[in-house]
């Protein structure tokens, strides 16, 4: 059900879309039932942008272009190591949803499962350690990765918020 499409941006970044979930949603009105979608999708350029959307719309398209223009509105940066992971281990919560973060040596690759591995993959993190607890709900584990990966810190931001050296940080 993973469907991938790239995007143009008018700053010539090659965005990807990845759908990771579409669901037929009911709401009961006066005259009966009202059919719609809802989309999930993740985008992501692989060098540390990624942005997780929904979207809500009478056909799967139009939920579809909701969400990528839901997901451009929460784009994140996140700091990549030389060796495509990321600095530290972290945990992510949303909702119930609580996902574990670990890097990982070179050529281990992504071990994820899910809407994780997808957040994962698009933001261009290739060695990683991932576990999601709690919930198995596909939007809340997805914004638990974003939350965790929102969170990351290099050690000259950290040397930077305690206004001391990165010398002094190492002893």
């Amino acid at each position: 059900m993973i469907k991938k499409k790239n995007i143009k941006n008018k700053d010539e970044i090659n965005w990807q879309e990845k759908v990771i979930q579409v669901k037929r949603v009911t709401k009961v009105v006066k005259g009966g039932k009202k059919l719609s979608f809802r989309a999930v999708l993740v985008i992501g350029n692989e060098k540390g942008q990624i942005g997780v959307g929904i979207g809500k719309a009478s056909d799967v398209i139009g939920a579809v272009k909701k969400g990528v223009s839901d997901a451009k509105k929460h784009i994140i940066h996140i700091p990549i190591t030389k060796s495509y992971s990321i600095p530290h281990p972290i945990h992510g919560t949303a909702g119930a949803a609580k996902i574990i973060l670990r890097p990982s040596a070179t050529g281990c690759g992504v071990i994820a499962g899910g809407s994780t591995r997808t957040v994962l993959e698009l933001a261009g993190i290739k060695n990683i350690l991932a576990k999601q607890l709690g919930s198995n709900n596909t939007l809340n584990n997805a914004r638990a990765a974003l939350n965790a990966l929102k969170n990351l810190r290099t050690f000259q931001q950290t040397a930077e918020n305690r206004d001391i050296t990165l010398e002094y940080l190492y002893r």
